[in-house]
């Protein structure tokens, strides 16, 4: 890959802009001439008959439209980047125009933030103002994930059930947003075997109340103490310090299908919360958690 970031590739780039600019001018050119003889001459495109197509030049304002066109592109790829490496007479650039973005947006909204980064959470959940700054937080960083409204979907959390992986205490969800999550159940498909793996997945969903067969319910329980509860424990409540699922409560991430189940524990699963605290700062990060944690108030 290194050949592509050689000098080279600078080079060509600006020989191939100014020599297309060059020819759509002498291109203009070409078709403005005029043609000085004593009969029309015409294209040989006929319609109706009696209708011809005259070769005329082009109309004056229209080819100066082209010229002042052609002039312009000149003048901005000389104040602009846009010949290969040339940044331009005035030093313009998409990150600069950002980070100009984001220091006046700062100044403007960065004191509306900083004065509820010293209220603790619980004193946020009963300030509408805070509540709904949070909101908006969520929807420009959380909602392509969790939905608009935090519902989530199939292996993204549903943030309104209350039933959080990692805990849902404050300090921790501040954790989980600013440092991110990463969950992975391995597969046990090679070890339990296709039975093995349908006999856990019967005694799973019993856990929930769900529908399963009450034999192999029995033949999954003996699987599960001897597999499973290190992650999910005796009683299959979870842990939140390894980020083990309940699942014995009704909030199921990927889906409480028995295909689904087998699936699950036969193939595993990864599950990436990608970490904020790169792109939201710490006062962010403050209403972020009390706005999420409002929702399965």
């Amino acid at each position: 890959m290194s050949e592509f970031f050689s000098g080279f590739w600078d080079v060509y780039v600006a020989v191939l802009t100014v020599v297309s600019i060059v020819a759509c001018a002498l291109f203009l050119k070409s078709q403005s001439i005029q043609r000085v003889s004593g009969a029309a001459e015409t294209t040989g495109h006929k319609w109706d008959e009696d209708l011809a197509e005259y070769n005329n030049p082009l109309p004056r304002w229209w080819s100066w439209l082209f010229y002042i066109t052609i002039l312009f592109s000149l003048a901005y790829l000389v104040l602009y980047p846009g010949l290969g490496s040339w940044k331009g007479t005035l030093g313009w650039s998409q990150v600069g125009q950002l980070k100009e973005e984001q220091e006046l947006a700062e100044k403007q909204y960065g004191p509306v933030y900083k004065k509820f980064a010293s209220t603790e959470v619980d004193a946020l959940l009963k300030l509408p103002e805070a509540l709904a700054i949070g909101q908006k937080l969520f929807l420009n960083n959380c909602a392509q994930c969790h939905a608009s409204d935090g519902a989530g979907s199939r292996g993204f959390p549903n943030l309104t059930a209350g039933a959080f992986q990692w805990g849902r205490d404050a300090t921790t969800v501040k954790t989980t947003i600013a440092e991110g999550r990463t969950g992975m159940m391995p597969p046990f498909g090679e070890a339990l075997g296709a039975e093995g793996v349908k006999n856990v997945a019967q005694y799973v969903r019993s856990l929930s109340g769900l529908t399963a067969d009450s034999i192999r319910v029995e033949l999954g329980k003996e699987i599960f103490a001897k597999t499973c509860v290190a992650c999910h424990g005796a009683e299959g409540k979870g842990n939140a310090a390894l980020g083990a699922p309940n699942l014995t409560d009704k909030n199921w991430l990927h889906g409480s299908a028995e295909a689904v189940v087998i699936e699950t524990i036969a193939k595993g699963r990864n599950s990436q919360m990608p970490a904020h605290k790169h792109v939201l700062d710490e006062a962010r990060i403050h209403l972020l958690t009390a706005y999420v944690l409002s929702l399965s108030k």
